[in-house]
């Protein structure tokens, strides 16, 4: 058998799919506590590979991430102006799919003329260059934080945008990868020419992503809150990356897990609802089983579907509403409680649709220490008339 950690409890399909993919070509895996299905590989797993990586591992939504900042300012400087600055927010940021920022960014990432010049990246360029400072839909988002100082953060999520999900597209069919959940992951030899050219355009998303957040978290620290900036803490959650483990190297594909190495920071978010924090790896023996990986969020308990429900047919044939687990007076009731201002958001991004993140976090107790709690104040996301492709 194959070496597999598990945190936390996840149903049997959740524990079917990690052992599928590490035994499809993979060496080890982890499974972390806010883990569940996705696309060929679950949300939360970690596999690592000899002269592999696997597409579909990484997903498509590349180098989706978060990046949290700390500002100069304090609880009692924006004092009463939540609701302006929300609505700021939205009004100067762009959420949802295809969209564009209406202030283009001029950034040195398209200056690499090597890449871009290439097919199929080239194709690609405008789109980019178009939607670069844009946050997309689904769970992504832009909030404001208060931690146990009350000094105010500023926290984003998300990826690659466009050009994430048309690079995994684009080598997912060329790899000849299947479509859906439970199928094999898509798996090619870092060496041979689909497998190089995918790990060059998986590292320009990832650049990009980078990119992308620091635009926007700055754009709000700076152009909304008027505060400056004390500290960044940023990294990827799906993605992959050569690393060593038991003096050997892997490539080590995370799909909604953080890196989590020793004295390495990372934020972590909650639900619209609860609080984030701001965590640390340290050394332990189940730090090297987790492969140095923690989670990068609470985890849904139910999909997207069951909890805002879905258009079916009636007897007669018209297509009516199905209510979903969760009712939207329940969703309001604990923001209210929680003093949450939220902007955009939808029933299927509700609180009740995820785990509690301290038990996730405790789950993965003795790998990472919790340096900051964030209340969260202020949560932006895309509305709910916005449909979301990116699936991971």
């Amino acid at each position: 058998m194959k070496p597999i950690k598990i945190f936390g409890n996840h149903d049997q399909n959740t524990i079917d799919q990690i052992t599928r993919c590490v035994n499809h070509e993979g060496e080890m895996g982890v499974l972390c506590a806010d883990g569940h299905k996705g696309y060929a590989q679950p949300i939360g797993g970690v596999v690592a590979y000899k002269d592999k990586i696997s597409i579909s591992g990484v997903g498509f939504d590349i180098a989706c991430g978060n990046m949290a900042i700390k500002t100069d300012l304090k609880l009692s400087d924006i004092d009463g102006k939540i609701h302006t600055i929300m609505d700021d927010v939205v009004k100067n940021i762009s959420f949802g799919v295809g969209r564009v920022n209406n202030t283009p960014v001029d950034h040195e990432i398209f200056d690499r003329e090597i890449i871009w010049s290439e097919e199929p990246f080239k194709s690609w360029k405008k789109m980019a260059a178009d939607q670069l400072g844009t946050v997309g839909s689904g769970n992504h988002y832009v909030d404001i934080f208060h931690d146990e100082y009350f000094n105010i953060w500023v926290g984003v999520h998300f990826g690659s945008r466009g050009l994430g999900h048309k690079t995994a597209t684009h080598f997912l069919k060329a790899a000849g990868g299947k479509d859906g959940m439970d199928v094999d992951p898509c798996v090619v030899d870092d060496k041979s020419t689909i497998g190089e050219d995918y790990i060059r355009g998986m590292l320009l998303a990832g650049q990009y992503a980078y990119a992308g957040r620091e635009y926007v978290a700055r754009y709000v620290v700076k152009n909304i809150l008027g505060g400056n900036i004390v500290e960044e803490i940023h990294n990827h959650h799906n993605f992959a990356w050569r690393e060593f483990h038991n003096d050997e190297l892997y490539w080590v594909v995370r799909k909604g897990a953080t890196p989590a190495f020793p004295n390495q920071k990372g934020f972590v978010g909650g639900s619209m609802g609860d609080c984030s924090v701001i965590l640390e790896g340290v050394e332990s023996e189940a730090s090297r089983e987790a492969l140095y990986s923690t989670v990068h969020g609470a985890g849904r308990v139910m999909s997207r579907t069951a909890a805002k429900g879905k258009f079916v047919k009636n007897e007669e044939g018209k297509k009516i509403r199905q209510d979903g687990l969760v009712r939207h007076d329940e969703m309001v009731a604990w923001l209210k409680k929680a003093n949450v201002i939220l902007r955009g958001g939808d029933l299927d991004e509700a609180p009740q649709a995820y785990r509690r993140l301290p038990d996730v976090l405790k789950d993965h107790e003795g790998t990472i220490k919790i340096l900051h709690t964030l209340k969260p104040l202020g949560v932006a996301m895309a509305g709910k008339d916005i449909n979301d492709p990116y699936k991971d």
